[in-house]
């Protein structure tokens, strides 16, 4: 693991230096006309196809509007246990321990990290994510973590050590990106984990990026959307969720987004040729979430807001164009590139209206919660906008079968399987062809 953070990612931290943070549109004629090179996926997007929609509308029926609120909502919870007792936890949430904070306010998940102190060892992972569960009787919980593999590796020294996307990329061969979707994804819901935010399906086509690098399968787009394909094939067969990452492109920064606002000035063609392929062709495999990237595309959107905040892109582009029905994610919205022009409470509304679902790591956790149900009680977040983001959060938890009652992870079962020596040569295999 490394010790700086990494942008870009399920919330590397904007500036975090110390182990635990301080407390607290329509698409214009031109790019509607213009359809993406990428073809619309041939197999039927992750929400859609989805079983149990007779359960999901079931439990949709019966919840409160702060009941669906909560869902919206994927913070970092502090301490090792879900009854840990955290300075933290009381300052950001008002109650003291994580379990306290899932029941106050029934979040729809959690993301684990190790600056958190949520991150020591196998049976302590397991015994914090049972614990989170518990603490969710009626909705089961996303239990989410940042793992790519490589530069970006929140589980380790835990798990494998698997080699990063471009190492992999550099195999030219896509059955090993499955290959170590499968172990990573394998270990991961051992521990109880049951959401990646991977695989990367960014094209790196700029070599001074500093957030994306080797990050990214590669910087062809015709050599890293097969690459995508197949990890999000591999997180499936390990029967865990995936997100393909940071739409609508960071592959063409030379700005961190954690520290400043990147802007990329792809025109719709390029974008067509260059960003959207992977992307598409994760939506071919039922990818079942997107995260969103803190950059303004100006092309795309002349309203200069990120991307995050963008419905030309978010609903415009990858809902209408590319045909996601799935989860859309925000990437951290700790970080500066979505924070400065918006306060924090307005950014999580404007994210939902521009066609979010998933509010990641809101710096200020209740200014945030409460902006978005005042917006829902006005009718500036209408019931029915609500309702659809709402609906694609329980289709993904039916979808990966956590909808009925939550998984309960077996530490004997984890010590066995994580950095077992069956995935260990998977690892050591691609580095023996890597180029």
């Amino acid at each position: 693991m490394i010790a700086t953070m990494v942008a870009g990612c399920a919330g590397t931290g904007a500036g975090a230096a110390s182990p635990a943070r301080p407390a607290a549109g329509q698409v214009s004629d031109k790019a509607t006309s213009a359809a993406p090179s990428p073809s619309a996926p041939s197999e039927t997007s992750a929400a859609s196809a989805t079983p149990g929609t007779s359960k999901v509308e079931a439990v949709l029926a019966r919840m409160s509007v702060e009941d669906k609120v909560g869902q919206l909502f994927m913070p970092v919870l502090y301490g090792p246990a879900a009854n840990t007792v955290s300075g933290e936890n009381q300052a950001r949430f008002g109650v003291g321990t994580p379990a306290k904070a899932v029941a106050k306010y029934r979040l729809g998940g959690v993301i684990l990290f190790p600056w958190a102190d949520n991150v020591k060892n196998v049976r302590q992972v397991v015994a914090l994510t049972n614990g989170l569960q518990k603490a969710s009787p009626e909705i089961p919980l996303l239990v989410g973590a940042d793992q790519e593999n490589g530069r970006v590796s929140r589980m380790a020294p835990l798990v494998t050590q698997m080699p990063g996307a471009s190492v992999i990329g550099s195999t030219g061969d896509p059955s090993l990106a499955r290959r170590a979707a499968k172990v990573t994804g394998t270990e991961l819901r051992a521990l109880g984990i049951n959401l990646d935010f991977a695989p990367v399906a960014d094209v790196n086509i700029n070599p001074r990026n500093p957030v994306i690098g080797p990050r990214a399968y590669g910087s062809d787009p015709k050599k890293v959307a097969p690459m995508v394909a197949a990890a999000v094939q591999g997180f499936h067969d390990a029967g865990i969720a995936s997100t393909a990452k940071h739409f609508p492109g960071h592959g063409d920064t030379n700005v961190d987004s954690h520290s400043g606002l990147p802007v990329i000035q792809h025109s719709l063609s390029q974008w067509n040729k260059l960003d959207a392929p992977p992307f598409a062709a994760a939506i071919g495999k039922n990818i079942d979430a997107i995260m969103s990237a803190h950059v303004v595309m100006p092309k795309l959107d002349p309203s200069g807001d990120p991307a995050t905040l963008s419905k030309p892109i978010l609903t415009g582009l990858l809902r209408e164009k590319l045909g996601f029905d799935g989860v859309v994610s925000t990437d951290a919205l700790d970080m500066a590139g979505v924070r400065k022009k918006y306060g924090d409470g307005q950014v999580a509304v404007r994210a939902i209206q521009a066609g979010v679902d998933l509010l990641l790591m809101p710096p200020d956790f209740p200014k945030a919660y409460e902006a978005v149900l005042a917006a829902v009680k006005s009718g500036k977040i209408s019931t029915a906008r609500l309702d659809q983001s709402v609906r694609r959060l329980l289709k993904l938890k039916a979808a990966r079968g956590l909808l009925d009652r939550a998984p309960v992870a077996d530490p004997a079962e984890a010590e066995r399987v994580l950095r077992s020596a069956e995935h260990r040569k998977v690892a050591q295999l691609i580095n023996e062809r890597a180029r």
